[in-house]
């Protein structure tokens, strides 16, 4: 998922949660006819002011319609903390029915308080959602899922149109080559070509390198590949990696990004401004550029490959998870199943978000534009989300530093390794996925 709470939250303890949750009993099949009587549920999220805040409420309004004797609490946890709030509640079993929950490693770790929904929403109906391999135990389908995904999410390239067409440039670049010959026609035009800072991240003054990360590593690897990230197999010293931190770490030392990659504020405002040509960021972005820039805002994959990119990171970033404690469970599974219907997806979609039901889509142009791009390519989860998360802490901190100049490709690549390999021998497993057991 997009924000780097997750290198905050990263650093708590699992072997806690799972000690104090691993009790709990095996669900019920959830067969019988749901009870007319009064249920409130609760629901945790922390999703701020943003248009999934918005797609919560109006899926929650909907549910509440259909279901007329159950009211569902639509509680706003704080950002900075939500999950060591989940922590604790779990413990105690105070928590809520239901909880947002980033998908991959993410929710495998914190699965110690979390219903494998297995047993509650019928097959049939995970079926109408994309990606649901990376809620599963495993990353196994058929062992079962943890999260209903709520929308279809993209790590994925802005451009301005205006400047483009300013520095004479008809077509975004495609390639490493391809993107050092622009950028060179951009900076002699006076246009920072490439704009690094913070955005829609609320920790930290820095911009977020595993957006970038992602696709300097699918332009090394093909996604068969990238369980030797996790696993051991690809090591993150490799020549191939070393190859690709060193033409991300040129694009800074040849004045082609802003000059203040470590401490920019707010990208997304400077790039709004006109300030900048292209901006690497997540779909979530949409609508705040789409106000500043209009029609002249397009979408492009990010060319960080000696050879055309196959491929796009689109994931299901988050959604819904029930807990392992709710006493409402079957009520709470009627909610997950609502979330795969078309009502549903088209709730979603009005909310400014992709749906990730199948067959409902979004009539916003720049998001119907980022599915084209996906049409036919490979797709990537994002990186961070299938990378153990304490390599994510230390690569959050370390890349910024590497495009800044302030430590060299080997040496950067260097520290990623030492952060694997500092792991426990559980969390590195030969099977990706298997993270936490």
């Amino acid at each position: 998922m997009k924000i780097n709470f997750r290198a905050a939250a990263a650093m708590l303890s699992v072997s806690a949660l799972a000690a104090a949750c691993g009790s709990t009993s095996s669900p019920t099949k959830n067969s019988k006819t749901a009870s007319t009587a009064p249920v409130t549920l609760t629901l945790w999220q922390n999703y701020g002011t943003e248009a999934n805040a918005t797609a919560t409420q109006n899926l929650i309004t909907a549910f509440e319609k259909i279901h007329p004797n159950v009211t569902i609490k639509d509680v706003a946890q704080p950002a900075s903390n939500y999950f060591s709030l989940l922590q604790a509640a779990a413990v105690s079993h105070t928590g809520p029915d239901l909880a947002v929950m980033w998908t991959g490693l993410f929710t495998l770790q914190y699965k110690g308080y979390l219903q494998n929904l297995k047993s509650y929403v019928p097959a049939s109906s995970l079926a109408r959602m994309r990606g649901m391999k990376w809620t599963a135990p495993g990353f196994n389908p058929s062992a079962g899922s943890y999260v209903i995904p709520l929308e279809d999410q993209f790590y994925i390239g802005f451009y301005n149109k205006a400047l483009f067409r300013q520095a004479g440039i008809s077509s975004v670049p495609k390639t490493w080559s391809a993107l050092f010959s622009d950028c060179a026609k951009f900076k002699a035009a006076g246009i920072t070509c490439l704009d690094y800072g913070s955005g829609s991240q609320s920790l930290g003054a820095e911009f977020y390198p595993w957006y970038d990360l992602s696709y300097m590593m699918m332009g090394g690897y093909p996604l068969s590949k990238w369980q030797g990230l996790y696993n051991g197999s690809v090591r993150w010293t490799s020549p191939r990696v070393v190859s690709q931190l060193a033409n991300w770490q040129r694009l800074y030392s040849s004045g082609y990004t802003n000059k203040n990659v470590v401490t920019a504020i707010n990208s997304l405002t400077t790039f709004g401004q006109g300030k900048a040509a292209m901006l690497i960021k997540g779909n979530w972005d949409t609508a705040t550029l789409e106000k500043l820039l209009g029609k002249n805002l397009g979408v492009f994959v990010p060319p960080f490959s000696n050879a055309p990119q196959q491929g796009i990171v689109q994931y299901p970033g988050d959604g819904f998870a029930m807990t392992s404690y709710s006493s409402h469970k079957t009520t709470a599974a009627e909610f997950l199943n609502f979330l795969t219907t078309a009502q549903a997806g088209h709730i979603i979609a009005a909310s400014g978000l992709i749906p990730d039901v199948k067959g409902v889509s979004t009539s916003d142009p720049v998001s119907r534009a980022m599915l084209a791009l996906g049409s036919g390519a490979s797709h990537y989860p994002m990186l961070d989300n299938v990378v153990q998360p304490s390599v994510v802490t230390a690569g959050s901190t370390i890349l910024p530093a590497l495009l800044a100049g302030q430590m060299s490709p080997r040496t950067a690549a260097g520290k990623l390794e030492a952060a694997w390999s500092a792991l426990p021998p559980a969390q590195r497993g030969s099977t990706w996925g298997s993270y936490g057991g």
